[in-house]
């Protein structure tokens, strides 16, 4: 009855991840499911050992909420929203797939939480099934999560924009007439026009977010859903971000639902902590600070709620749409905290660049195909950096990327960072202007005044109030963020010496497949049409793990 011990009973639960079967064969469009074969282990009948053994599936799928689905490439503002028969259907059949594949746990992002009929039906149909579904809308002040604009308000949006857009250009223009360096002035124009370009972006979206009355149902958010004969959740936290993206998180603490293993102190019950989010688009690449306060604030509260609970010794799953790729700052961070991407992890792929583009995910509205979507596994007793050293070392990265941007090599970024000071160091008053014309600071979604001194702190290795060349050069021209070492975290977690040797139950990753299958050979067939995102999902198995880092399979 519990998720660790889907074995035989579940054979023809899971979906044939590894039999090549066609999106027509299952997803009938009349809310049945259409099996093309039986007997399928959890995830393949190849390996009757798999089908033996205890195991825990996780789906997570950005469904592509109709409000953003485009129609029409020569009109923008057709939006699948705008045609129920359309939406209504294409989400019958996600569900027909999700209710086919049976997994364990169920992470969902673009969620239309602002349309009742389909929350509804999304509820009622993983409820029959054994679901206990949690919700999250993103936010921007909209109360339940559906916002109604008429016409005046519509008016008056378009006028608060134009109102943004005047003030920002007004002060942008005044910073340039006081700059005569040609690099400072390219910088601040080329983000200026970026600016102007993501807040119009927004409007456009907004205008295109109408149903066919005229009124705007707005939210999108997250879903995630338990097999609650699998799993007692515990808890569920929502993580709001209140960023320029509205962007959102959830985070469960789950248990399952009997004991499935025996250890030194008697029966164990595996309990791990899921995380579901769905990370802001980069638009620009100013935003990438954005992207990384939100996991950074995602793993700052993981780390809060694990210390409050006395929760140290349990596995961690992030999953979602991570809006980026493995040659990206969120990657390099995450792996810096001991994640691993859990699809890599199953097809022994690397972090290397010949590995970094074997398989996709997502084919954005740019018509470009990348790969996004990750289950992310942090094992417990996994060693880790602290979390500001690690995301010190990922905005050193991304200020670096910026310079490179401006085609500033090593020694002309340490004179751009210093600025008009005699001096060969960098004072704390040039190095904020340096920040605010790669603007990471001085533009709503910037660094905070307290995230800026950190990393002051953080330069300024001998502390003694200015940063030198080589200061320069090891904390951020050769900063990176590097992999842990495996050793023990007890600096980490505050453990003691005896909590260090207790055993904890972690996951092995048994199998992971993408949807359609030619998303893991980095092609997107013409013929998918679930979503513009292959959802993806991964088998765990548990595994016991000591306090020295030995694993034992269970």
């Amino acid at each position: 009855m519990v998720a660790v011990l889907e074995s035989n009973a579940n054979s023809n639960l899971v979906g044939q991840l590894n039999s090549g079967f066609n999106e027509s064969n299952i997803l009938n469009g009349n809310g049945t499911i259409s099996r093309t074969n039986s007997g399928c282990g959890y995830v393949s009948s190849t390996s009757a050992a798999m089908t033996d053994e205890p195991c825990v599936s996780c789906t997570t799928f950005n469904i592509l909420a109709p409000i953003y689905k485009r129609l029409d490439q020569k009109n923008q503002s057709v939006r699948e929203s705008n045609f129920r028969a359309v939406w209504l259907s294409r989400n019958q059949k996600i569900l027909n797939w999700l209710l086919h594949e049976r997994s364990s746990i169920i992470c969902l992002q673009e969620f239309w939480v602002g349309n009742e009929e389909l929350v509804h039906m999304y509820q009622q149909r993983l409820g029959d099934a054994g679901y206990v579904t949690f919700q999250l809308a993103r936010t921007n002040n909209r109360g339940d999560g559906q916002a109604d604009f008429d016409c005046h308000s519509i008016s008056y949006k378009h006028d608060e924009i134009k109102m943004r857009l005047a003030i920002f250009l007004d002060s942008r223009l005044h910073i340039l007439a006081g700059h005569e360096s040609y690099v400072n002035c390219t910088l601040y124009a080329i983000s200026t026009l970026k600016y102007a370009y993501f807040l119009l972006y927004d409007f456009t979206d907004l205008q295109a977010s109408a149903d066919w009355t005229g009124n705007f149902i707005l939210s999108t958010g997250l879903l995630t859903a338990v097999r609650k004969d699998y799993f007692t959740v515990l808890n569920c936290r929502e993580l709001l971000f209140h960023d320029c993206g509205d962007r959102v998180a959830q985070l469960l603490h789950v248990q399952s639902a009997l004991p499935f293993s025996q250890n030194r102190k008697g029966t164990a019950q595996q309990e791990f902590l899921i995380v579901n989010t769905h990370l802001l688009f980069p638009h620009d690449s100013c935003l990438s600070v954005v992207r990384l306060d939100q996991v950074y604030k995602i793993l700052q509260y993981v780390e809060q709620y694990q210390r409050e609970n006395k929760l140290n010794l349990m596995p961690i799953l992030l999953c979602g749409d991570w809006n980026g790729s493995k040659s990206g700052h969120v990657y390099k961070f995450l792996r810096s905290q001991g994640f691993v991407s859990s699809y890599d992890i199953a097809h022994q792929y690397t972090d290397s660049y010949a590995d970094a583009h074997r398989w996709v995910s997502h084919r954005n509205h740019r018509g470009n195909i990348c790969g996004v979507d990750f289950i992310w596994l942090c094992n417990p007793i996994k060693s880790r950096k602290p979390l500001k050293k690690s995301w010190s070392e990922a905005v050193f990265g991304i200020i670096k990327c910026q310079l490179q941007k401006a085609s500033l090599v090593e020694n002309d970024a340490f004179a751009f960072l210093k600025a008009d000071n005699n001096g060969n160091f960098i004072t704390y008053s040039a190095f904020c202007e340096a920040l605010r014309q790669v603007n990471l600071i001085g533009l709503p979604y910037g660094l905070s005044s307290q995230e800026t001194e950190d990393l002051w702190m953080q330069v300024d290795i001998n502390g003694n109030g200015v940063v030198g060349y080589e200061e320069f050069k090891r904390s951020i021209w050769n900063s990176e963020c590097s992999e842990p070492r495996e050793e023990n975290c007890s600096e980490r977690t505050g453990d003691s010496e005896q909590g260090l040797e207790e055993e904890a139950i972690g996951f092995n990753v048994k199998k992971a497949v993408l949807f359609p299958r030619e998303a893991e050979k980095g092609s997107w067939p013409e013929n998918y049409s679930l979503s513009d995102h292959a959802p993806l999902t991964v088998v765990f198995s548990p595994v016991r793990i000591q306090g020295s880092q030995r694993v034992t399979r269970l």
